[in-house]
């Protein structure tokens, strides 16, 4: 017998192990009785496909553990007898990323590239352009299969599609294969349409969360890489050199990167916030977020898993259950709403993308009058005359988290403050991209397309720049929550940076 230690994060976020005995030669189950089908989708299906070596593309979703592409890519490279291998391909710049987020990032991979090296898993950094990158490894390793996880990005699917159909020149025989491993309910099974609203999506994902919430499979040790023999130690910090990034947006210190700190967070907020969250989430005065969001994104930690440990804490009051409904409407619901709008709408982040009635409501009034204008400038320093709006900007840019209500209050200030709403547009997608830790996500274009545009809303009362787009005012800001408060906060926050 062959013996596989498997270790991972259990809830409390400390390091478990148990010891799995394994055949030598494994009798793996079929791989739809380890993933769901429908998570996966052929992209291309090789002329003479034969068992062979498996690669996972790393891209989206960044951990080990709860990862179901890494899962399916494993299962086939059981079932074919053949090694499997992990790839990331980096680049040195991504819409607008800084430093914060590309640090982020990279810090979150070198746990990822541990916990493969504990599981004998070998883990390629590539470094430059994908589309040629991906093909040229596929080639050389006689890859039989490469799986790839889902991102509705254009930049992602422009890349994913140049490198398979290099792929299907280069490489005939190989079978590419992408995995939705970011969504609870793959966002081709939740709809095959754009979706209206949360209205429309809700039932649609609700439904099939008994399928598809399910317990996720351990990823086994490989006891031989085969032809996966020649990986060197990342030199992670020339990588930082490498990119070509702003340097001038800081990492932030109060939040840790990787999957560790990300199951320490969920911990947190399932023991000592889940049963104020239903009540307190729209607060900023209060300490009742998650801050999962920026885990979210990299995808070092799996919204699945959230959304499986929130309701399984949820049962220990009647207010844990109102957080954990809470939380699994804005982490799941409304998060695969915002999957939905981008895989469906290519202009998910301009104007051209917003429903015939915000367009045209925006358009009747693009010429009204602004009673301020501010330059994009005035705007990133928070130099308005609004201590809100400029505790809420200083929050991005010194936190890199802003809180989610002053999202859609911040964005929609923006539309009143500039000359016309695609300028509105542009300037919100831009501060929240160089900012915010959870940026240039589908998430980010949506909150600014819903603040903006009225996207996944309805028309409202008429008014003067915003037409029948949903307003926000100060006074009703403060109706919610204390607003010297938060300023005050923030600026404490701040000074104790300048220090």
């Amino acid at each position: 017998m062959a013996v596989e230690e498997e270790k991972s994060m259990d809830f409390e976020g400390k390091k478990k192990e148990k010891i799995v005995e394994v055949n030598e030669k494994y009798d793996a189950p079929h791989v739809s009785d380890v993933c769901h089908p429908d998570r996966v989708k052929e992209l291309h299906k090789g002329k003479r496909p034969a068992p062979g070596p498996v690669v996972y593309w790393m891209s989206r979703d960044q951990r080990v553990e709860d990862n179901w592409a890494l899962i399916y890519a494993q299962q086939r490279a059981l079932e074919f007898g053949a090694p499997l291998a992990v790839a990331f391909n980096l680049v040195p710049s991504f819409l607008g990323a800084t430093i914060r987020q590309f640090g982020f990032m990279l810090r979150g991979l070198e746990e990822v590239e541990t916990q493969l090296n504990e599981l004998g898993i070998p883990f390629y950094l590539l470094k430059g352009d994908s589309t040629k990158n991906i093909p040229t490894l596929v080639e050389k390793y006689g890859v039989a299969l490469l799986v790839t996880d889902f991102s509705p990005l254009r930049p992602s699917r422009e890349w994913k599609g140049k490198t398979v159909e290099k792929i299907k020149s280069k490489s005939p025989n190989t079978t590419v294969a992408e995995v939705d491993a970011h969504n609870v309910v793959p966002v081709w099974r939740t709809s095959e349409k754009l979706e209206y609203a949360a209205r429309t999506i809700r039932r649609k994902v609700m439904d099939q969360l008994p399928e598809f919430l399910t317990e996720f499979p351990p990823v086994k040790k490989q006891e031989d890489a085969g032809v996966f023999n020649d990986t060197e130690a990342i030199k992670w910090n020339e990588l930082r050199k490498w990119i070509k990034v702003d340097h001038t947006v800081k990492e932030v210190t109060w939040i840790k990167p990787g999957a560790k700190a990300a199951a320490e967070i969920l911990d947190k907020f399932c023991t000592q916030k889940l049963k104020v969250y239903a009540d307190a989430r729209n607060d900023p005065t209060k300490d009742a977020l998650s801050n999962l969001s920026p885990y979210l994104h990299f995808g070092q930690i799996s919204a699945q898993r959230c959304a499986i440990e929130v309701k399984r804490n949820g049962k220990r009051s009647s207010a844990s259950r109102e957080g954990s409904n809470a939380f699994i409407e804005e982490a799941v619901v409304r998060r695969e709403l915002s999957d939905n709008f981008v895989y469906y709408n290519k202009n998910y982040d301009n104007l051209k993308g917003a429903y015939d009635w915000a367009r045209n409501t925006l358009n009747d009034h693009r010429n009204d009058k602004r009673e301020y204008i501010y330059s994009f400038e005035q705007l990133e320093k928070g130099e308005t005359h609004d201590d809100l709006w400029n505790a809420a900007q200083h929050e991005m840019v010194y936190k890199g988290k802003q809180h989610g209500f002053l999202r859609m209050y911040w964005a929609k200030k923006i539309l009143e403050w500039t000359e016309s709403p695609e300028q509105a547009l542009e300037y919100a997608i831009a501060l929240n991209d160089k900012y915010e830790l959870d940026g240039r996500d589908p998430n980010g274009y949506v909150g600014c397309m819903w603040s903006i545009c009225g996207i996944h809303d309805q028309g409202w009362a008429e008014r003067p720049v915003f037409g029948k787009i949903r307003y926000m005012n100060y006074k009703g800001c403060s109706r919610k929550f204390d607003i010297p408060t938060f300023v005050s906060s923030i600026s404490k926050f701040v000074a104790k940076l300048k220090k």
